[in-house]
């Protein structure tokens, strides 16, 4: 088979990773898209060689521009590389521009879309990554689910098996996948909390990012008061993205007793994770894998696709405001936590993503042609 595979954000860098190791060792041809959307090399390249994934075969240099235009670019230059391969099957990951602009790309030209990542639901369509997750599962044939609540998702909104065979499986997370694989390498080749010089559970790690957060300055200084009150207890790591290093700058807020660092590596963030104390964060992924290494979160957001994690009570979802957060703090530390419970599968997902690609053929797949000019 050849796959292309499209990718941008750090994410799904990470994602790509089971899904890719799991293609090649099977002998199947994959041509690596980047979209170019992150282009901090820490955000970026750094990943492709820890990760071990091979260099991107096209990288579309699509960054730093509105919602619109990237989207609207990415569309043009993916489509230009869809015709050039003419693959069995493209495949997309998560909730970003790059994953809206490649599932628009292939649908338009008649190609088989499989959607990793698919059916998670915040169930708020102001935010960005809800827009263009929900237009993904719509035009996708296969959908990859990380949790039976994403499966529940689909069926809701009329996405299910189809008579002619499965369209919609849980096959679990891969990221939970690449966590697995990488663990015992971080533990060897990261040194972050040495050059840091924190001890393992003598901190919290936080990451802010979202637009929901970073872009309303009222709620930013509001999670950053939080995150002083906390250090004062505790210190408190703070990897920042250079856009929200900018805002902070700009900010009338002060950041006084924050550890503030530039973006670290996977391996590095993935060690940061595994010996904090608790995690305070606005990120999808985080949450989970705060779960997988089990250590409590709270998620300053006002909703979360992983409500699994808040029906086992060890993710907290609390908004932006500064009492809510130190409270849900203290609470979290007082708390014993049940992390046992199996929501994401067993590690496998990106050798059982491999083998619904490899079978899989919808009801008229080989009467498809290309279209390379005019429709629509």
């Amino acid at each position: 088979m050849k796959i292309v595979t499209i990718v941008g954000a750090r994410p799904q860098f990470i994602k790509a990773a089971p899904v890719s190791r799991a293609l090649r060792e099977a002998g199947h041809t994959e041509f690596l898209v980047h979209t170019g959307q992150h282009y901090d090399e820490n955000m970026s390249q750094v990943f492709f060689e820890e990760l071990n994934i091979p260099t991107a075969d096209y990288n579309l240099s699509v960054c730093n521009l509105a919602h619109g235009a990237m989207t609207g670019r990415m569309l043009e230059k993916i489509e230009d590389v869809l015709l050039e391969i003419r693959p069995d099957c493209v495949l997309v990951y998560g909730d970003t521009n790059s994953t809206l602009a490649g599932a628009l790309a292939a649908k338009k030209l008649y190609l088989k879309l499989a959607h990793v990542e698919a059916g998670l639901r915040s169930f708020n369509m102001e935010m960005p990554e809800e827009q263009n997750r929900v237009v993904a599962d719509r035009l996708s044939d296969l959908l990859f689910c990380p949790t039976e609540t994403a499966v529940s998702n689909l069926k809701k909104e009329g996405i299910a098996n189809s008579p002619y065979g499965e369209t919609v499986i849980n096959v679990g997370d891969v990221m939970y996948d690449a966590l697995l694989f990488y663990s015992d390498i971080a533990e060897k080749r990261a040194s972050i909390l040495d050059r840091l010089q924190i001890e393992r559970g003598q901190y919290v790690l936080s990451t802010i990012h979202r637009a929901e957060n970073t872009d309303v300055p009222a709620r930013l200084d509001s999670i950053m008061l939080a995150l002083r009150e906390i250090a004062n207890e505790i210190a408190v790591i703070l990897p920042l993205h250079p856009r929200t290093m900018k805002i902070l700058l700009e900010s009338t807020q002060s950041v006084r007793g924050i550890k503030i660092i530039d973006p670290v590596s996977y391996l590095e963030m993935i060690l940061l994770e595994k010996k904090c104390q608790a995690i305070i964060t606005d990120s999808g992924g985080l949450q989970k894998e705060a779960y997988f290494f089990h250590k409590p979160c709270i998620t300053v957001r006002d909703e979360t696709e992983w409500i699994e994690l808040v029906d086992a009570g060890v993710n907290c979802v609390v908004g932006g405001d500064k009492n809510n957060i130190v409270e849900a703090f203290k609470n979290l530390q007082s708390e014993t936590l049940d992390f046992s419970q199996k929501f994401y599968g067993n590690g496998k997902a990106g050798e059982k993503i491999v083998e619904v690609l490899v079978h899989h053929e919808p009801p008229g797949e080989t009467n498809r042609k290309l279209h390379c000019k005019g429709g629509g």
